[in-house]
């Protein structure tokens, strides 16, 4: 990938658990938009620390946004379902 790449994925992420926003070791991403089939929760994290700063219920879209994340500071998205993997998905650009 280079500079300037479209950086985006779409997982089906099982209930309870986390997608995680976070290139390779050394690139950097501005996250423009996440999908979410079902309620989600997100966190900007360092590994140790979570900072919980929005949720959403039901499916949506987080629109326009600008979110720098590397390969230690990310973005980690929470599906809420109490038992099913739902879809979440992403995309932005690489900016390093």
């Amino acid at each position: 990938m280079a500079v300037g790449d479209v950086y985006s994925d779409i997982q089906s992420v099982a209930a309870g658990a986390y997608l995680d926003i976070r290139p390779a070791a050394g690139v950097e991403v501005v996250i423009h938009n996440i999908y979410n089939e079902y309620d989600v929760q997100l966190e900007f994290y360092d590994g140790t620390n979570s900072l919980i700063f929005d949720t959403d219920a039901g499916a949506g879209i987080y629109a326009k946004y600008a979110c720098h994340v590397n390969n230690t500071r990310r973005i980690r998205v929470k599906n809420k379902h109490a038992t099913l993997a739902k879809l979440i998905g992403y995309d932005g650009v690489q900016s390093k």
